[in-house]
C-alpha cells in the first residue's frame, strides 16, 4: 500500500509539472519583459498564435519539435506589433497589448478552424530513455518528456543571466529608470524591443508546448486565460525567474487537482471546477501584494505605467 501512494505522488508530481510548463515559459518571458518597464497583455494572444501555428506545423509535417519552433517564431512575430505601437507609436502599454491580444484570437479562430480534430506525432516520455529508474522515478518519467526539464533549464539560466551578466544588468537598469539608463549609454528602446521580442518568443513558445505536447490538440481560445494567469502570476514571482519556477509548479498543482478531482467523480459542476486554478491564482497575488505592499520588486518605470495623473 506504501508503495502504490508512492507511485501515485510520482504520478502528481509529474502531472503538475506537464501542467506547469507552458505557464513557466510564458511567465518567464514576462518577467523579462517586465523588467525592462514594459508590460504585455498580448502574451495572451501570442500564446495562442504560437499554439495554433505550433499544431498545425507539427500536424502537418509530423514533426513536433519543428512544431515548438515555428510557434516560437509565430509568438514573437506578433510581439512585434506590441513594440512597434509601444516604443514606436508611443501607444498606452495596456490598449496595445489588449489589441495583440484579439489579433491573436481572430487569426487562429480563422485560420485554424482547419486542425481542429487533426492530431500529432507525441514527443516521447523521458522514461522510454531510462527504462532501469526506480519505481518511483519512473512514475515521473513515463510522464514528462523533454520540455518540461528544458524549460526549467530556461528559467534558470535566464536567472542567472539577469542577476550575474552586464547585460541583465543594463536591462534591469532600464526597467528603473530609462533616464539613467540613458545617461550610462544605454539604449532604453532598444532594450525594450529585444525584451519585448524574447517575451513573445517564450509566449509563442509556451502556447505550441501546450498544444503540441500537453493536450495534443488544438481547439479555439485553447489557452483559456493562461497568458493573463501569466501576467498576474508575474507579482507572485516578485519579477525574479527564480521564482518564477515555484510559481507556475503551484498553479500546476492547483490545475492538476481539478482534474484528479474530476476523474474520481466529484458531485460538483465540472464548469465550477474549472475555475478553481484561476482563483487560486487571484488569491496568490492579492496575498502576495498585501505582503509586499511595504517593500515591492517591481521595477520603478513599470510601477509608472499605472500611476494615476
Amino acid at each position: 500500500m506504501a508503495d502504490q501512494d508512492f507511485l501515485m505522488l510520482g504520478s502528481w508530481i509529474a502531472a503538475s509539472l506537464r501542467s506547469a510548463t507552458p505557464l513557466l515559459i510564458v511567465m518567464l518571458g514576462e518577467t523579462l519583459t517586465q523588467r525592462t518597464g514594459v508590460i504585455n497583455l498580448g502574451v495572451e494572444g501570442e500564446m495562442l498564435v504560437g499554439a495554433c501555428v505550433g499544431f498545425a506545423v507539427a500536424a502537418t509535417t509530423g514533426n513536433p519539435s519543428l512544431g515548438l519552433f515555428a510557434g516560437a517564431i509565430a509568438g514573437a512575430t506578433l510581439s512585434m506589433v506590441h513594440s512597434g505601437l509601444v516604443l514606436g507609436a508611443r501607444a498606452n502599454q495596456i490598449g496595445s497589448g489588449l489589441a495583440v491580444w484579439m489579433i491573436g484570437l481572430g487569426l487562429t479562430s480563422y485560420f485554424g478552424r482547419i486542425f481542429v480534430g487533426a492530431e500529432v506525432a507525441p514527443f516521447l516520455p523521458l522514461g522510454v530513455h531510462l527504462p532501469n529508474s526506480p519505481a518511483f522515478v519512473r512514475a515521473i518519467l513515463d510522464q514528462v518528456t523533454w520540455t518540461a526539464p528544458a524549460t526549467l533549464a530556461i528559467a534558470i539560466v535566464a536567472g542567472f543571466w539577469l542577476y550575474r551578466t552586464r547585460t541583465g544588468l543594463s536591462w534591469r537598469t532600464v526597467g528603473e529608470s530609462s533616464d539613467v539608463a540613458r545617461a550610462l549609454g544605454i539604449q532604453p528602446v532598444w532594450v525594450r524591443f529585444q525584451a519585448i521580442l524574447v517575451g513573445g518568443l517564450f509566449a509563442g513558445l509556451g502556447g505550441a508546448i501546450l498544444s503540441v505536447d500537453y493536450t495534443q490538440t488544438w481547439a479555439q481560445d485553447m489557452t483559456k486565460g493562461k497568458g493573463l494567469v501569466a501576467t498576474g502570476l508575474v507579482i507572485v514571482a516578485r519579477w525574479n525567474p527564480f521564482l518564477v519556477i515555484p510559481t507556475a509548479l503551484l498553479f500546476g498543482l492547483s490545475e492538476t487537482s481539478v482534474l484528479k478531482l474530476q476523474a474520481g467523480g466529484v458531485a460538483i459542476s465540472p464548469s465550477l471546477l474549472a475555475t478553481v486554478p484561476y482563483l487560486f491564482a487571484i488569491a496568490v497575488v492579492v496575498f502576495a501584494q498585501a505582503q509586499g505592499r511595504r517593500h515591492t520588486a517591481m521595477p520603478a518605470d513599470l510601477n509608472a505605467i499605472f500611476r494615476m495623473h
